[in-house]
């Protein structure tokens, strides 16, 4: 009995979970907006895609997109008629209970009449009342006589007021009937819609099929690409960690150099015993506390860029994109290709317009700009962070250089398909890191 007690509870907790988790229509109504938002932005790109001559990958990446943001306005149309079936199951439900309320009201109430139509006379009503054993009881008869009546006037009311309560849940009832159908109207509509971009995907990928060799020889000079950009990075960072560990060696030097050239001119003279004439110069070593050796976070760390990284790490799923527009064309991780095969990715491709500007996610110090194939490749520190800009056609900055969040550096060249690119990276010593989760969603 415990158990069955206890089960019932869990599930009981769960259940309401479930419900208070539930969007309401208004919040559904905004997510279907915000797709609808991004569907029409995806087919804007999609259009300018297709000046091009051949079917291309990005062409075939939008198209998904847009299928796989048809299917989440269906689904949130679902939800919302979901929600509707469930209110119009509620108001049913009141509607019933009204429907009992009202036949025990009349009940009643009949029974109340019959009993006052056959008590109807004057005389019967005198006999009553001075049909009492005293006269309290007979103004207890009148007092109650009064009640009955006042009941009979009550139960009439409460009928009234019960039927009114009825009709307005009928009409809310008939109101969400109404929306559920706009929404089925909807639904359809999106419907065929999703079929339409199916059948242009389809259609896409079967180009794509045709054109084999080439994409392949693509993909595969992709990889290799991919592969040295990561080498870059990895070369980058160690260039910088070596240098970072030679400047601490350095200092570490000077300072021990320092405190030996101190303890040279601090020295006092001391005479030898049994011979006056005789002296020596003791060096007097100044009483200091035991220097705790303090763990540093990273070698790259340093006075100088301690406030970056920090400031860097903090904005985690807030830092600006590398570009005003664009759409990511794959993304972290694996990415299926058209071939079924897979691109695994250690950053982010953002598809956009070739020559668009390509601005610094952060403040930091620019650690390499090298050449990759005929891409450029720009790489800046921001304390033990590395960010990662690939797929440039030109480069505004050089080794060295200081740069503040949002600075160009750069324009957006062609990929191998010829349509505008970039690859951006996030890197620390150790690790690479999911861009699109430390810049802010769009």
């Amino acid at each position: 009995m415990v158990k069955i007690t206890f089960t019932t509870i869990v599930f009981i907790f769960f259940s309401v979970l479930a419900i208070a988790q539930q969007p309401t229509r208004e919040e559904l109504e905004k997510q279907r907006q915000q797709l609808k938002k991004e569907i029409e932005q995806t087919e804007r790109m999609l259009n300018e895609n297709k000046g091009k001559t051949k079917e291309n990958f990005v062409q075939w990446k939008l198209v998904n997109d847009k299928v796989n943001l048809q299917d989440r306005v269906i689904e949130n149309l679902n939800k919302d008629i979901d929600l509707l079936d469930n209110n119009m199951y509620s108001i049913q439900k009141d509607i019933n209970r009204y429907d009992r309320l009202l036949d025990t009201l009349k009940q009643e109430y009949a029974k109340s009449m019959v009993y006052a139509y056959k008590n109807r006379s004057n005389y019967e009503f005198l006999s009553f009342i001075f049909s009492a054993a005293s006269f309290n009881d007979a103004m207890k008869r009148i007092a109650y006589l009064k009640s009955y009546r006042t009941y009979r006037e009550m139960q009439g009311e409460n009928i009234l007021r019960t039927q009114e309560l009825r009709r307005q849940r009928i009409e809310t009832l008939t109101g969400v009937k109404e929306k559920k159908n706009i929404v089925l109207d909807d639904k359809s509509k999106e419907m065929e819609i999703l079929e339409k971009q199916k059948a242009e995907k389809d259609r896409i990928l079967a180009e794509l099929k045709k054109q084999g060799k080439q994409l392949n020889s693509q993909y595969a000079a992709k990889k290799k690409q991919l592969t040295k950009v990561d080498n870059a990075i990895a070369a980058a960072i160690k260039k910088a960690m070596d240098e970072a560990k030679k400047l601490a060696i350095a200092k570490a030097a000077e300072e021990e150099r320092k405190r030996l050239a101190a303890e040279k001119l601090n020295t006092k003279v001391v005479t030898t015993s049994g011979n006056p004439t005789a002296v020596t110069k003791v060096p007097v070593i100044p009483s200091r506390k035991p220097v705790v050796k303090k763990v540093e976070e990273s070698v790259l760390l340093n006075p100088d860029n301690i406030n970056v990284n920090i400031s860097f790490k903090n904005s985690r799923g807030v830092l600006p994109w590398p570009v005003d527009k664009g759409r990511v064309l794959m993304h972290y991780g694996s990415n299926q290709l058209p071939s079924g095969s897979t691109l695994v990715m250690t950053g982010v491709t953002v598809a956009t317009e070739i020559g668009t500007s390509v601005k610094s996610v952060f403040e930091g110090v620019v650690s390499r700009v090298m050449y990759v194939d005929d891409i450029q490749v720009v790489i800046i520190q921001h304390g033990q962070f590395f960010s990662t800009y690939s797929g440039l056609s030109s480069v505004s900055v050089q080794a060295g250089q200081t740069v503040k969040l949002g600075q160009v550096i750069g324009k957006a060249g062609a990929n191998l398909e010829g349509v505008g690119a970039v690859d951006f990276y996030i890197n620390d010593e150790k690790n690479n890191f999911d861009p699109e989760k430390w810049l802010r969603p769009r």
